[in-house]
């Protein structure tokens, strides 16, 4: 069963290349395959040009999904890494 994140991207320059980045890198280290969500638009988190070509703007809710052997831990990984690089609060 899939698990999920939604969260609401507040920094002011929206989801840029910096915590796409972190983010990318973090998506990585797991077997699962996780999607990046966004107005109705699907890409694998474990993609830079992927994430980057969304474009996602701040104020802008996105969901995170993550199928897998370990997409419990993916799930709680990213979330830490969406609060401390601020791109939610």
């Amino acid at each position: 069963m899939a698990k999920e994140l939604s969260f609401v991207v507040s920094d002011p320059v929206g989801l840029h290349a910096r915590p796409a980045t972190i983010l990318v890198n973090q998506a990585s280290k797991f077997t699962s395959n996780i999607k990046l969500v966004y107005n109705d638009k699907e890409v694998n988190l474990k993609s830079i040009m992927g994430v980057m070509s969304l474009g996602v703007p701040t104020k802008a809710t996105v969901t995170i999904v993550a199928e897998g052997d370990d997409e419990e831990d993916v799930v709680a990984s990213i979330a830490k890494v969406i609060k401390e690089q601020k791109v939610s609060e």
